[in-house]
């Protein structure tokens, strides 16, 4: 079996068996290709079958030598894992060359957070008279309300939307579906952006059902959310780096700082294992400088 024949396979592997979505497979397919593209370069004619592990090895002295980030090294380890774990579990190799790779030590990084004032002033900057202004809105306030994924924002339909309820379904990773309560004040805005613009403005054909369209009529795209959050914080001066995603640390660590129940805050994140969501019960030296002036008895 040649490279491009395992490659496929493992495509197939990764879409049908484990639901993975579009996003996850390319990556995995990217680690894959940089090891391919090694080995192609320094070990002509050698198939993926073939591989053992000092030519595992010796790919990654040469990412080292590359001065790769440890984070990227991780990430392409793991990808390569996951394809020779296929091989084996497919009878296709029968000694794993990666059972004996470990992954760089990653320093825990925690995720960059934002106040509740920071949130409003960044919703407070956007310009409502500008004909996406409802539109950008009503994005964020569901971004901040709901924890969403960027990906589970842009691909968000009209038939998840359950107003009467205040509960969006919501379809994450692997396909796998959950119910988020929202907020009034994200249905609210939701209902203002279909009223002054999605209402009005003319839908191309196999649209239709999306929520957030561009301004040509289609679904938005993933860029565009980063952009328009970016440039938000611009206007208002703000120099964390944020995205997207900062709206869903946020949305967690205010729950948790809150005395949210941690099962209740990873079942609307969707996330697999609690131990992912753990890391949302950090708390800021300002929250526990209070804790302790107010319940110690030193203090």
């Amino acid at each position: 079996m040649n490279w491009e024949q395992a490659i496929q396979n493992f495509k197939h592997y990764l879409k049908l068996e484990k639901s993975l979505s579009e996003n996850s497979i390319h990556a995995y397919l990217n680690d894959v290709q940089h090891l391919k593209n090694f080995i192609d370069e320094h070990f002509s004619a050698l198939s993926p079958l073939d591989v053992k592990m000092e030519h595992i090895d010796q790919f990654l002295a040469y990412l080292n030598a590359l001065e790769i980030h440890a984070r990227s090294q991780a990430r392409m380890i793991s990808g390569i894992k996951a394809f020779y774990f296929f091989l084996e579990l497919n009878d296709l190799i029968k000694e794993n060359p990666t059972v004996l790779i470990s992954t760089p030590k990653l320093d825990k990084k925690l995720p960059v957070v934002l106040s509740v004032e920071e949130i409003d002033a960044l919703i407070g900057a956007i310009d409502l008279s500008k004909p996406d202004g409802h539109r950008n809105k009503a994005m964020l306030e569901t971004l901040y309300s709901c924890g969403l994924r960027v990906s589970e924002l842009v691909e968000l339909k009209l038939s998840q939307l359950h107003f009467d309820e205040e509960f969006i379904r919501v379809i994450g990773k692997g396909n796998k579906e959950r119910l988020v309560p929202i907020s009034k004040r994200a249905i609210r805005e939701m209902e203002n952006y279909f009223i002054q613009t999605r209402n009005t403005q003319k839908i191309q054909k196999g649209y239709e059902s999306y929520v957030f369209l561009n301004r040509h009529g289609k679904k938005l795209t993933r860029v565009m959310v980063f952009t328009i959050i970016r440039q938000l914080a611009s206007k208002i001066g703000l120099q964390k780096p944020i995205g997207p995603h900062t709206f869903r640390h946020s949305f967690a660590t205010h729950l948790v700082e809150g005395g949210a129940d941690l099962r209740a805050v990873q079942q609307m994140l969707g996330h697999e294992s609690i131990l992912t969501t753990e890391i949302y019960t950090h708390l800021d030296r300002t929250y526990l400088k209070q804790v302790i002036k107010e319940y110690h008895p030193r203090s």
